[in-house]
């Protein structure tokens, strides 16, 4: 069970204990005083003491009225500062009322206030002088301390009027009461106490975990930083190798086909001036072309190809331009859909097949390439073999290496062989579904 809960429960039990008690000490004051009367022997009573009682029925009526005003007074919950203290102050006045109307023979329900008081006090440090002005009425409330300025009328002698065992009987039910009174206030003050520090270990453990919580929310926000750095490099990187790649691609193609280019119009000057002139009408488009390429790359667009046709006609034109450049001969074939990629993907197919024709231009001396496209499954397969030189040990070079980048960046794969010729494979996953497997 809630140990708050608890703490309601034994302070329910006090306020009925005490209303028990209140209620047996006035009913037998009341009793007595109609026995006196009633057998004659009321100046007897009068000779034994120094006051006149009251009126039998209204000390009952008066105590229960007071204890009653006291309990509606400890219902009102929420107050502070001053307010606090005039309710405080309040419930003490009734208690004392209650406590001379019984002849000071019973001052428990002081305990009840204390106890009461130190349950809408929260905080240990302000309930201690609340505690110490109510524990020093406890103690001032005594009937042979009060009695020396005031006359009043002990409850053993209203209980004379019963036979010397009536008397003790009824003397040890209001003290059995009284110390049942007491236990369920100690227990009470001792559960207090406890909830109290539970609250404090509570909130120290909470403050503890949150303290623990921003040094990790802290230390995850220095990893975020650092995170962030290297991923602002790590983008710069790949920004700087894509703008690398795009370069050396373009200008790679360009400058091939200008080279070889210029090659044969070496060998044509002195036989076909006519044809000489319009091979460098060739060049001098494929230079255009390369120079608007570089420009593009370095603005981080896509070829120019791709910019104004479709992958297939990309291509197509790639290799006319080439061929008509070179004198190359390249055998085109395409049997698979080229229209459903992305533009990343149509960027990767066309830089791997332009850097597939531009190295076995340059590097294998090809004068016949041949280009097979299809699919495959889910694979979309592309072949590129030339008849150049070939090469028996091949070391991967700026164009291979990021061929292979590219392919990795789609998880396709790119495999080659030199022993004849140079032949690449580029096998790319295709993400557009089962259909149009074929043209």
């Amino acid at each position: 069970m809630d140990e708050h809960k608890v703490l309601d429960y034994a302070l329910v039990v006090m306020k009925n204990l005490n209303l028990i008690i209140i209620l047996y000490m006035v009913i037998l004051m009341s009793f007595c005083l109609c026995g006196y009367v009633q057998e004659n022997s009321a100046l007897a009573f009068l000779s034994r003491i120094d006051t006149v009682p009251l009126a039998p029925w209204k000390i009952p009526v008066l105590a229960v009225t007071l204890y009653g005003a006291c309990l509606l007074l400890m219902y009102i919950r929420g107050l502070n500062g001053f307010a606090l203290v005039v309710r405080v102050t309040a419930e003490m006045l009734l208690c004392f009322c209650v406590s001379y109307l019984l002849g000071f023979s019973y001052s428990g329900i002081m305990l009840l206030v204390l106890a009461d008081t130190m349950r809408d006090i929260p905080k240990m440090k302000r309930q201690f002088p609340f505690a110490a002005a109510i524990c020093l009425f406890y103690l001032v409330i005594d009937f042979d301390l009060l009695s020396i300025y005031y006359n009043m009328i002990p409850f053993d002698t209203y209980l004379e009027y019963f036979q010397r065992d009536s008397r003790s009987v009824l003397l040890g039910i209001r003290n059995i009461i009284a110390s049942l009174n007491t236990l369920i206030f100690i227990i009470y003050m001792i559960l207090s106490v406890r909830t109290q520090m539970s609250e404090k270990e509570r909130i120290m453990s909470l403050n503890k975990q949150l303290n623990t919580a921003n040094d990790e929310l802290q230390r995850a926000n220095v990893r975020l930083e650092e995170y962030a750095r290297e991923s602002v490099k790590m983008t710069e990187t790949r920004e700087r190798n894509r703008l690398a790649r795009e370069i050396h691609d373009t200008l790679g193609h360009a400058l091939t086909g200008i080279i070889t280019g210029i090659e044969a119009c070496t060998a044509l000057m002195d036989v076909a001036p006519e044809a000489t002139k319009i091979q460098l009408s060739a060049i001098a488009e494929v230079a255009r072309q390369g120079v608007t390429d570089v420009r593009r790359s370095v603005k981080a667009l896509r070829p120019d190809a791709l910019e104004k046709f479709d992958l297939e006609n990309a291509i197509s034109r790639t290799i006319n331009e080439i061929c008509t450049a070179t004198n190359a001969e390249i055998e085109y074939c395409c049997e698979a859909r080229l229209d459903c990629f992305t533009e990343d993907e149509e960027d990767i197919i066309y830089r791997i097949i332009q850097e597939s024709i531009t190295n076995s231009i340059r590097h294998g001396k090809a004068d016949y390439i041949q280009i097979f496209i299809e699919r495959e499954h889910d694979m979309l397969k592309i072949r590129i073999k030339d008849n150049g030189i070939g090469c028996a040990k091949i070391q991967k070079g700026f164009g291979l290496h990021h061929m292979e980048e590219r392919l990795n960046m789609l998880n396709g794969r790119l495999s080659y062989d030199g022993t004849d010729g140079f032949a690449v494979e580029a096998v790319i996953p295709i993400r557009w579904g089962n259909g149009g497997t074929g043209r």
